[in-house]
């Protein structure tokens, strides 16, 4: 029988706009509960399908939309979307990890996976090893039984090394220990992560970890993360372990990232020319003893990025992001009064928008020793936006005066 009340007529309408319309942006579909036309369906549909939907936080055409173009992008089958880039770390490590399990991470890697190492995953039982990401031999020497996961991480968090992926990734394929790779920098873009291509043919990580909240969302407005993968197998333990954790994201911040991605070959390679030229030019500068930044002759593990992001000839990619240390003439004060004085550089955390970042660096309270191939000196991180280069590069001429004064 119709219901006759206003206020039921207005939650059971039986209006249903026609089908067929298409545009550019896919739509927005907001949810927890979703409704099935009957028992049979309810009971018949699957939760771990993409095939009919269950229940908000197992997905939405709009989730699913988007785990399917970031499955393009990085050339992977499976994706969980995580509500942030560190979500992605905790939710790997949760689902493939167990006490008296030990995971190994390299020395350079983004702090706070560093952090739920030594704290959660330490308290769980789950005991953790720091390798030298430049040095393939010490990653093999600390492979035991006990291993389970190894991270890595191309470039290195703040100090850009850049590892040699293929010969790390051969190593714990030939131990049987599983591999995820933090692809941020890359964004899938700067080289493929599940097949090396011409370094070393089906050569490639098991799991790729990405901050969306960096260059696929684009305007710093956005938090979010995936996790994807090639086999179907370990995509099943992990979302099982994304399900019974809760994880779910947003719609809005869904259609953020889904309208930001078709910019994103552009944008990357915006950020990209305007990081190397400002990078060249600052490695002119006296007040400078170091530049980090994967794609230049001399940094640390040039050739290795050279090899995998550049193979064909070509100039090859790389984020718009890199550091440099200035002379230990400098005190922290003048350092710290150099980062103060720039104007379109602001100060702040992550990456990947459009305004350009800077942040200063303890690196001796980050590592366990000083690296050897890093000169001695404070580190100070850019992150360069889509602003002009010559407006970015006067900045930076008239705090290094300022520094200098």
């Amino acid at each position: 029988m119709p219901a006759k009340t206003t206020s039921t007529q207005l939650i059971h309408h039986p209006y249903e706009p026609p089908a067929g319309f298409a545009a550019p942006q896919p739509g927005v579909f907001k949810a927890s509960t979703v409704v099935f036309p009957s028992v049979a369906a309810m009971r018949a549909r699957d939760w771990k399908s993409r095939q009919g939907y269950t229940y908000g936080l197992h997905g939405t055409p709009t989730t699913f939309t988007l785990e399917e173009r970031l499955c393009a992008l990085e050339g992977g089958k499976q994706c969980l979307l995580v509500p942030s880039g560190l979500a992605a770390i905790s939710v790997v490590a949760l689902a493939l990890l167990k006490n008296g399990d030990e995971v190994l991470i390299p020395d350079n890697a983004y702090g706070p996976s560093k952090a739920l190492a030594e704290g959660e995953l330490a308290a769980f039982g789950i005991t953790h090893q720091l390798y030298d990401a430049l040095d393939p031999a010490d990653l093999a020497a600390r492979i035991s039984d006990r291993t389970q996961l190894v991270w890595l991480e191309a470039a290195g968090s703040v100090t850009m090394e850049f590892p040699d992926l293929p010969a790390l990734v051969r190593i714990c394929r030939d131990k049987g220990v599983l591999t995820a790779l933090d692809n941020t920098w890359g964004a899938g873009l700067a080289f493929a992560p599940f097949d090396f291509g011409a370094v070393e043919a089906r050569v490639g990580v098991d799991i790729s970890a990405h901050a969306l909240t960096k260059y696929p969302s684009g305007g710093g407005d956005v938090l979010m993360g995936s996790v994807i993968t090639r086999d179907e197998a370990l995509h099943l333990r992990l979302k099982l372990a994304h399900m019974r954790l809760g994880f779910g994201v947003g719609a809005n911040d869904v259609e953020s990232v889904l309208r930001s991605l078709p910019s994103l070959p552009l944008r990357y390679a915006a950020h990209d020319r305007t990081a190397r030229e400002l990078a060249h030019w600052l490695a002119g500068q006296k007040e400078i003893v170091q530049v980090l930044h994967p794609a230049m002759q001399g940094s640390p593990g040039h050739a290795h990025w050279r090899a995998l992001c550049a193979h064909d000839g070509g100039a090859g990619l790389a984020a718009g992001l890199f550091s440099i240390i200035l002379d230990e003439r400098f005190n922290q004060a003048q350092v710290d009064r150099f980062c103060d004085s720039l104007k379109l550089f602001k100060l702040g955390y992550s990456w990947g928008g459009p305004v350009s970042l800077v942040v200063p660096y303890e690196l001796a309270a980050m590592r366990p020793q000083w690296p050897p191939h890093i000169r001695r000196g404070t580190l100070v991180r850019f992150s360069v936006g889509l602003e002009t280069v010559d407006d970015l590069q006067a900045d930076l001429a008239e705090a290094l005066g300022t520094m200098a004064s």
